[in-house]
């Protein structure tokens, strides 16, 4: 295998995610098979207990993985499913190491940082790469070159050259070029100084790109590659574009494949890139637009709903039309539910947890039912759809989540009985791929491509579910409980995974999360049907 090491300088949140995403394809266009990595220096195991607002959303692997959200970038870019252990945290790490030392592993030996630590990580780059059969391994190291808490990692990818040799390891610095207006010129000295950060573990980058408002001009180029002593052909310019699918395309024209050829003695190849021409040109010259109104509570943080964005994208793309995101703050739609509403032509309801903004979102989903108003419902908003239709339709009172009122009336969604037995938070819900069997003759599984009926399998991650109970009551009251988990012992029918609502436009909900797996070259059924959904209603 050979590895690309992505490190990162100045500030944070540069970008390193969509770097690391968009080097792998143009790797995949170029025939390899590849896979990405995501290193987090904090101390936690997974991101699932993480904040939204502070860490953006928790991106779920197919294996149930609770992981930063670069690997949603990671899985859309190079269109597969990143394999387990694929996110590796120092929380990860250290536990795996004490668990070897108590069972007496390093029996005799005083267990340090090297060799022990660094050993453990670089032990599961190596699996992540072998479990994916990968040529290439694209590894980006989170936070900022000098963090303290990165200093292992750095050290452990340091050692890939020594173990792996030149040609099959390649290290790319991502840094930063501010321009100054008040000179009028961009400073190149922070990226200086970020290098030579670097170079004091041990690494010479081998490929410099620098995150600027616009591409940079050739003398700061050729600056940058005499300081950082970076051939000037391995300087990239990672310059603001529009759109994140630009920017594969933009480092190709600069010759980043190419480079990464060279330094690695790949084979030439020439890529294909029309799925991000064809994915640009519908973004920039859209044949229609479409106005989509997403209700959630963590409107002031966009990265808290990535997945979600990039899926109506590529359903956007896949109807040829471009989709404009009109925020709805759920706390406030109740005093001024019309207004909220006005200019958008479908409601989407997405996953969360909490009672914030709970029955302003109940008011979404009643109006998009009376309405006629195409709905799409995430998790959460299937559940919020099953809510209100149970107090609205179904004459169940009160009803309402456990989640929400432990004392309601009818809990119409209450926790999976195995739930009630678990006593952490980390890494507890229903979590990864889940099979759906979808009912024939409905309208979800026209949209999945099987109306027959057959079973389809999307990711999950959540501890309550549409009380089995009260099913029957729903379907007599008119819900169409449209697909549903087969195999479930003891549960009948099985749990609740889809519903709608017959003779609506369009009123589709789901207790998955189909964004995690939707892609720009092939878009999730239910966020294309919806689209196609919201343009009839343009």
């Amino acid at each position: 295998m050979k590895y690309i090491f992505v490190t990162g300088g100045v500030v944070s949140s540069l970008g390193k995610g969509v770097a690391t995403a968009s080097l792998g394809a143009l790797l995949r266009a170029r025939g390899l098979k590849v896979t990405a990595v995501k290193i987090d220096p904090y101390i936690n195991i997974d991101a699932g207990t993480m904040r939204p607002y502070e860490h953006g959303e928790v991106f779920v692997t197919a294996s149930g993985a609770e992981t930063d959200l670069d690997l949603g970038n990671y899985e859309r870019f190079l269109d597969l499913d990143v394999p387990e252990g694929s996110n590796i945290t120092t929380g990860q790490v250290y536990q795996e190491v004490i668990r070897r030392e108590r069972a007496g592993d390093y029996l005799s030996q005083t267990v340090q940082v090297i060799p022990h630590v660094t050993d453990e990580i670089k032990r599961r780059i190596r699996v992540a790469g072998e479990r994916a059969g990968a040529e290439v391994v694209i590894v980006e190291v989170g936070g900022t070159v000098g963090d303290m808490e990165s200093l292992p990692f750095l050290e452990a990818i340091r050692q890939f050259r020594f173990d792996e040799g030149d040609e099959n390891t390649l290290y790319l610095h991502l840094t930063l070029v501010p321009y100054l207006g008040t000179s009028n010129e961009f400073k190149t000295k922070p990226t200086q100084h970020s290098v030579a950060a670097l170079r004091s573990y041990g690494i010479s980058p081998d490929i410099v790109m620098v995150r600027s408002k616009e591409k940079l001009p050739q003398d700061i180029t050729r600056k940058i590659a005499l300081f950082t002593s970076v051939r000037g052909e391995r300087v990239f310019s990672s310059f603001d574009v529009p759109h994140i699918y630009e920017v594969p395309l933009a480092l190709e024209e600069q010759g980043l494949g190419k480079a990464v050829e060279d330094l690695l003695r790949l084979e030439r190849t020439h890529p294909n890139l029309g799925v991000w021409q064809n994915a640009v040109n519908v973004i920039k010259k859209p044949e229609r637009e479409v106005t989509i109104a997403i209700a959630g509570k963590y409107t002031a943080m966009p990265d808290a709903y990535l997945s979600l964005l990039e899926s109506l994208t590529h359903a956007g793309v896949a109807n040829g039309a471009r989709v404009n995101v009109k925020w709805v703050n759920a706390e406030e739609i109740e005093g001024d539910i019309e207004g909220q509403f006005e200019g958008a032509h479908g409601i989407l309801v997405p996953g969360g947890f909490g009672i914030r903004g709970i029955e302003g979102k109940v008011c979404a989903a009643q109006y998009a039912r009376e309405r006629g108003v195409p709905y799409l419902g995430i998790c959460l908003g299937m559940q919020i759809a099953v809510i209100e239709y149970a107090r609205h339709k179904a004459g169940l009172t009160g009803a309402n989540s456990a989640e929400f009122d432990p004392y309601a009336p009818h809990k119409v969604i209450d926790l999976m009985p195995e739930q009630l037995e678990v006593a952490g938070m980390g890494g507890t819900m229903r979590l990864g791929d889940w099979p759906m069997e979808l009912r024939a003759d409905t309208r979800i599984a026209e949209l999945y491509g099987v109306p027959q009926g057959g079973v389809v399998m999307e990711r999950h991650r959540h501890r309550y579910e549409v009380n089995p109970a009260y099913v029957e009551a729903l379907q007599d009251a008119g819900l169409t409980i449209s697909g549903v988990t087969p195999g479930m012992a003891g549960r009948g029918a099985g749990l609740v995974e889809s519903i709608e609502l017959p003779g609506h436009p369009f009123f589709v909900a789901l207790q998955a999360h189909p964004e995690f797996k939707s892609r720009p070259m092939r878009a999730s059924p239910p966020f294309a049907g919806f689209i196609a959904a919201a343009l009839k209603n343009t």
